[in-house]
């Protein structure tokens, strides 16, 4: 009994970390722009489909890895720059509507230049299974679990601690005062965007091993990825990691407990139930959440 309680607790915060990754970036760009980056997942995507593509032609893992996330990163930053920037006095709405539009061509260009058949990446340590409390993780899980926690130890550092990171604290505050003492805002929200790619990018990478990928893989993920930003509070960067976390654990619960039928569902209710009862999402600030 805790054998099986246990398995579906590793298996809810592996899904959960990458829910968390995937919300971490759209907290990014909604705090820089108000804006909700529907193109997240499709990043997540460019991440896996990447390494998967370059380590086939014959460049090393290691490479591959970095090689698809700096890829992704710039894909990030060209969409603001082509797509973003070219219409920042739009409505919030327009923004959105753009982000759709890219979401689909991302996933027809990965159609071309990759193709439309499932891939994966050998597990970064070896697939020899480790024992805990009755239940098995792979070493892949744990390789998920200790970067998520590392990229949250180090985003909160690059906030606390650096003049970018305040600088888009400051931005997601108040971007008008935030541009009347010096802060170039198009380039904060430039940055938001090259960041929150490689964040998906590296959900993708990460991934890649235990699910596999493929060019629509993106659309389910980058949706878990909003609820659990929405259920965090949305423009809450750390609270998108609790929102993963917890999404990903009612999954896996509901699945083994009740019925893998209903696991994708199961966030969706989550969020719609947080949308009527909690609005702000659990850390977000009733009455002062940007909407």
């Amino acid at each position: 009994m805790l054998g099986e309680f246990m398995q579906y607790l590793f298996s809810g915060l592996t899904s959960g970390a990458i829910y968390a990754l995937v919300g971490l970036g759209f907290a990014l760009i909604y705090n820089a722009s108000h804006v909700i980056n529907f193109a997240q997942g499709e990043f997540v995507m460019l991440g896996g489909m990447s390494t998967v593509f370059l380590a086939a032609g014959g460049v090393p893992l290691p490479l591959a890895v970095a090689g698809a996330i700096a890829g992704t990163a710039l894909v990030g930053l060209l969409l603001e720059k082509v797509a973003v920037e070219r219409t920042k006095n739009a409505s919030v709405v327009t923004l959105i509507i753009i982000t759709i539009g890219a979401s689909i061509v991302l996933r027809g260009l990965a159609q071309v230049v990759f193709d439309k058949q499932f891939h994966t990446l050998p597990a970064f340590t070896g697939d020899d299974p480790i024992v805990i409390l009755g239940a098995t993780i792979t070493p892949q899980t744990l390789w998920v679990l200790g970067v998520t926690v590392a990229i949250v130890l180090v985003l909160q550092w690059f906030f606390g601690r650096t003049l970018w990171g305040k600088a888009i604290l400051a931005t997601s505050v108040n971007p008008l005062a935030a541009r009347l003492v010096g802060i170039n805002t198009s380039l904060v929200l430039l940055i938001s965007f090259g960041l929150s790619a490689a964040l998906g990018a590296i959900a993708g990478v990460l991934i890649t091993p235990i699910t596999s990928t493929n060019f629509e893989v993106g659309i389910m993920l980058g949706l878990k990825g909003f609820s659990a930003a929405i259920l965090g509070g949305l423009g809450h960067p750390f609270g998108a990691v609790a929102g993963g976390l917890i999404l990903g654990i009612v999954e896996a619960f509901g699945a083994g407990y009740i019925s893998s039928d209903y696991k994708d569902a199961m966030a969706f209710i989550i969020i719609l139930l947080a949308l009527f009862f909690m609005p702000s999402g659990l850390f977000g600030k009733r009455g002062t959440d940007r909407v």
